[in-house]
């Protein structure tokens, strides 16, 4: 067997290597560039149109015309990877890919939704068995093969959850999801590919948005999203990814407990300890996620260890000399104000650098309707779904939607956000009218600079430094306020400044200070 093997090898070597049109090589090349495309981006939206050909109509017409390619080449005896030049190769391992992918989705889909239901051990895949042998007869090599069905998975557990929880049409949730996609796989999925599948356990993730805009939905649609091997010994994927991801809100806790919830502690610790308990961290697995949601409430010594965690990947319980080893990844979030709480030290500096090699705004409600008004009827239309089912939804979507509009109504702020406006629908199922709390906002809380803006007797120069001012302190980076405002680096920080001594930032209601 093993010289028929080697027979054949030698075989094919010597065989002169096949070599694509010029047509089916324009078509495989644009196969190439979507299947690294972000799936959310609207580069990925016009490429699915144009491999669709003449009068195509997206996805469905791109993957008839590649099936179609691929067969013909495969009565042709020109199927396999192995049997082009390295570039047309390439192109062909692109359209195979492409094609298994899309073949197996409804199975990756249904395995999501019946895993996601139930805790415990990984549930059995063996139709991955097929796909594997797909794969094998293109003639990629068996860990190759392994590696891919494990992508498979993993983009098609982050397309499904980034797209269930991150709902809206706005340009901002458009960026969101863009920016979660790019958090899980990076920007370069190639790269992503080669070098980062196995390291993404050291990338952290910093999420800054208002209390209620969603930030716990988009840390889940991350966490949830890792990277899980496959196991063909036993047809299942190694591990469960409904357990592989724990959120902790570290408010809940008392100053004096946070550190034995996250570190676990060993028996005799202190006074009620009696027996070893494991933490949140050491409950978090290999592929697995760690929230830690309201970081910013996380005292000195417990963001020290964190420190420790996150940049050599070891902690010790509490009372205990043993090191433990993390290695999940870690997402934190929080609604406060983080260069106030760096400039007057309750925020460490390293550790904050340590936390943020990726940080994502998550919008707040009322820039949603802002940018996209029909936003409020589609959210609405969502929550509806979730606590009544489909067709009751659909029945009072129209209705509840009116009855929001026209109060509180379109120009109101939704301080609250989405977590409000959830509580909002309910109050107009129970009693047909939705009456927010009025907010009160202390003259003493206004800026000296708003004030002057209200009396028209504030310079442009001065207002333009007051707003780059407010916008620094929410996102803490010149570079951030540069591209919201389209100044440079230079004359933003100039303006940042100049803002503080005009009074600093504005305090909005239901902003963080």
């Amino acid at each position: 067997m093993k010289i028929a093997r080697s027979v054949l090898a030698i075989y094919i070597l010597c065989m002169k290597p096949h070599v694509l049109s010029d047509e089916d090589r324009a078509l495989f090349a644009l196969v190439d560039e979507a299947a690294f495309v972000n799936p959310f981006s609207e580069s990925r939206i016009r490429l699915d149109r144009v491999m669709g050909g003449r009068g195509g109509r997206g996805l469905a017409d791109a993957l008839a015309r590649v099936r179609a390619v691929l067969e013909r080449l495969r009565v042709r005896g020109q199927g396999r990877v192995d049997g082009y030049g390295v570039e047309d190769g390439r192109l062909v391992e692109s359209a195979v890919l492409f094609d298994v992918f899309h073949r197996w989705a409804p199975d990756f889909d249904r395995l999501i939704l019946r895993q996601e239901q139930q805790r415990g051990e990984s549930l059995a895949a063996g139709f991955v068995v097929e796909a594997l042998a797909a794969l094998a007869e293109a003639g990629l090599a068996p860990a190759v093969a392994l590696r891919d069905v494990g992508m498979f998975y993993q983009l098609r557990r982050a397309y499904f959850f980034i797209r269930r929880e991150l709902v809206g049409s706005s340009p901002a949730m458009q960026a969101l999801r863009v920016a979660c996609w790019n958090n899980v796989f990076t920007h370069d999925l190639r790269l992503y590919l080669r070098a980062m599948v196995t390291r993404m356990e050291d990338f952290s993730t910093l999420l800054l948005g208002e209390t209620g805009s969603g930030k716990g939905a988009v840390a889940r649609a991350l966490g949830l999203s890792g990277y899980i091997p496959y196991d063909p010994a036993t047809r299942r994927f190694r591990e469960n990814f409904a357990g592989s991801f724990i959120a902790v809100n570290l408010a809940q806790f008392p100053e004096t407990l946070i550190e034995a919830e996250l570190f676990g502690h060993v028996k005799g610790a202190f006074t009620g300890a009696v027996a070893d308990r494991e933490g949140w961290l050491g409950r978090c697995r290999p592929h697995g996620t760690i929230f830690l949601d309201e970081i910013g409430d996380a005292p000195a010594p417990v963001q020290l260890k964190l420190l420790r965690v996150l940049q050599e990947r070891v902690f010790v319980p509490v009372g205990g000399s043993v090191e433990r080893r993390f290695a999940g990844r870690v997402i934190a979030a929080t609604n406060r104000a983080l260069p106030v709480l760096r400039r007057t030290g309750q925020f460490r500096d390293d550790f904050y650098y340590r936390l943020c090699s990726d940080v994502i705004e998550v919008p707040p409600l009322r820039h949603r309707f802002a940018e996209d008004p029909d936003e409020l009827p589609r959210l609405v239309a969502v929550i509806l779904e979730r606590h009544l089912g489909t067709d009751s939804a659909s029945a009072l979507q129209e209705r509840v939607t009116a009855t929001l509009a026209a109060h509180p109504g379109r120009g109101y702020r939704w301080p609250g956000n989405v977590r409000e406006l959830e509580q909002a629908v309910r109050r107009v199922l129970l009693t047909g009218r939705y009456e927010p709390v009025a907010e009160v906002v202390s003259t003493a809380d206004r800026p000296r600079w708003l004030e002057q803006l209200e009396s028209g007797s504030l310079t442009v120069d001065s207002l333009t430094a007051s707003y780059c001012r407010t916008l620094w302190d929410r996102m803490g980076s010149y570079e951030d306020v540069a591209r919201r405002t389209g100044l440079d680096r230079r004359t933003v920080k100039k303006y940042v400044e100049r803002g503080e001594a005009l009074g600093g930032a504005v305090k909005v209601p239901g902003q963080p200070a």
